[in-house]
């Protein structure tokens, strides 16, 4: 072979082939199994990121749960029918599934008062963050939207100055639970039981002063609740949802008005209490 051309592309080409044969072999001696049920999970996700499930994201979740049998209903995005896909391939139970949605422990805006001018950064976390914001009630929603910022599926406004979410839009995922500077933002249960709207911790004349639909902890509430479900903690009134049956007693008691039905109006009094239902 004296035409060296012929010669480098013929060496060329031998090595072409050697490499590619390592690489064959390498793939198949050194590669790292993964199970495909992570990608069939992952794909059954809702694929927002929103880490409201706990972990990293769509993929960190969907490997835990076919690695290390984490709960397969906690995409909230998702909600029943990631669940149920998921339970499909994993051959699981889908089984009974709190749905959760978020709602502000707050009514206040408008009828609270404000304790100075603030022309700062239209932010609650800023707002809060000078003198320990300007509203009157230092529990309360200061108004200026972080948790709508943060609301990735636009179930959150502000409205007469407090924020409001609309449990239809909601997906549970949390992210605005997080948002609230205050930590305004709970969750319950999607049923139709009431919720306290308010988290104001001072004595009841105290809050008179600060706004017109706080919570005095008056207790009437508690006295009348027939199945024992409201107490008072730190000057509020709390539900218990895992005794609340709905029958909305507390809200027609509240002389404040400041107990409201989430998701529909008052059940019968001998209603069950739902199995779901937390604190």
């Amino acid at each position: 072979m004296n035409n060296p051309i012929v010669f480098a592309v013929v060496v060329l080409t031998l090595l072409g082939l050697a490499g590619g044969l390592i690489l064959v072999l390498a793939s198949k001696f050194m590669a790292v199994y993964e199970d495909p049920r992570i990608a069939e999970v992952t794909a059954c996700l809702a694929g927002a990121n929103c880490g409201g499930c706990g972990y990293a994201g769509c993929a960190d979740y969907a490997k835990a749960i076919v690695m290390d049998g984490a709960p397969i209903h906690k995409c909230a995005p998702g909600g029943d029918k990631a669940a149920d896909s998921i339970a499909a391939i994993m051959g699981a139970e889908a089984g009974d599934r709190p749905a959760m949605r978020a709602f502000v422990s707050c009514n206040g805006g408008e009828n609270c008062g404000v304790r100075f001018d603030y022309s700062g950064i239209k932010s609650c976390a800023a707002a809060a963050g000078v003198a320990g914001g300007p509203t009157a009630c230092a529990f309360g929603c200061l108004g200026f939207g972080d948790c709508v910022s943060a609301c990735k599926f636009g179930a959150l406004s502000v409205q007469h100055g407090v924020a409001v979410v609309d449990r239809t839009k909601c997906t549970g995922c949390t992210a605005c639970t997080k948002a609230c500077p205050r930590g305004l933002l709970k969750m319950k249960p999607v049923a139709p039981q009431p919720a306290v709207l308010c988290r104001n911790k001072e004595r009841g004349a105290a809050v008179v002063k600060m706004c017109k639909t706080g919570c005095i902890a008056c207790g009437l509430c508690v006295k009348n609740c027939p199945q024992q479900a409201i107490f008072l903690h730190n000057n509020v009134a709390r539900i218990d949802y895992t005794k609340c049956n709905g029958c909305g007693t507390c809200v027609s008691k509240c002389p404040k008005k400041v107990i409201h039905f989430m998701d529909g109006g008052p059940t019968s009094v001998d209603a069950p209490v739902p199995e779901y239902a937390v604190l």
